[in-house]
């Protein structure tokens, strides 16, 4: 693969790079779709250094929009937001844990991963325009590299021919819990009441967005996570891949 996969979220150069994923009927791309806290990081990127592809997590390009375009972003007139959006340029390179996502030539770093921006990237995930924008960049970056990809709507709208497609799925209880632990063991406070709420409150607005709603594709394979730990469901995602024949 190259060492770096370019895309920038520009009208134009995004849809011009799209074009060959478009016209290929199977792309090279590993797709893990479901909610928060069901594991999707660590195993893409497990999936991914495996493979020894590249690892992109489409989250984080949405939180690295909502912390750069600040809270009351989801409230600009379309118009707007449109202009802003045409200013960020997102870039991958490296492969599997290894891979680096970068916006505007700047790694992406530890100011994206709270759970105020996760609540702003929510808001601005609803919106066509921001969808639209992200869409097309994650999809010039799967026409430059394979890739093994995380998201809400990877399956169903961004690559709808990937290789391989998995929906992820857990509990919220079991969810918020993983999440505490997560934080606790980054030093950050951590109350498993109010986790719960915004896991539920942001699981609403995913699954009942009007906009590419959080879904299984009708050809992903559904893993509950729930009474899995790590290594089984990476056992359950790897066993399904070697028996499609691999990458």
């Amino acid at each position: 693969m190259p060492d770096t996969c370019r895309a920038c979220s520009c009208a134009g150069k995004a849809a011009a790079a799209n074009a060959s994923p478009a016209a290929s009927p199977v792309v090279p791309v590993v797709t893990l779709d479901g909610p928060a806290g069901v594991g999707k990081t660590t195993l893409a990127k497990r999936l991914a250094d495996a493979l020894g592809v590249a690892y992109l997590d489409t989250g984080a390009m949405f939180r690295t929009l909502a912390w750069k375009l600040g809270p009351g972003a989801h409230e600009l007139p379309e118009g707007d937001l449109r202009a802003r959006l045409e200013g960020f340029c997102f870039a991958l390179s490296g492969a599997g844990g290894a891979s680096v996502l970068s916006c505007n030539g700047v790694p992406v770093g530890e100011e994206i991963r709270t759970e105020e921006v996760a609540a702003l990237a929510s808001r601005i995930a609803t919106l066509p325009v921001v969808r639209e924008r992200l869409k097309a960049a994650q999809q010039a970056l799967g026409a430059s590299c394979a890739l093994v990809v995380e998201g809400r709507d990877m399956g169903t709208v961004v690559f709808p021919a990937a290789r391989h497609k998995f929906f992820l799925d857990a509990t919220p209880e079991e969810r918020a819990r993983r999440r505490c632990q997560q934080l606790e063991a980054q030093g950050q406070p951590a109350d498993l009441a109010t986790i719960a709420a915004q896991i539920r409150e942001r699981d609403d607005m995913d699954r009942n967005r009007a906009v590419a709603p959080l879904r299984p594709a009708n050809d992903a394979v559904t893993v509950d996570t729930t009474a899995l730990d790590i290594d089984g469901v990476f056992a359950e995602l790897t066993r399904h891949i070697a028996a499609r024949g691999g990458l």
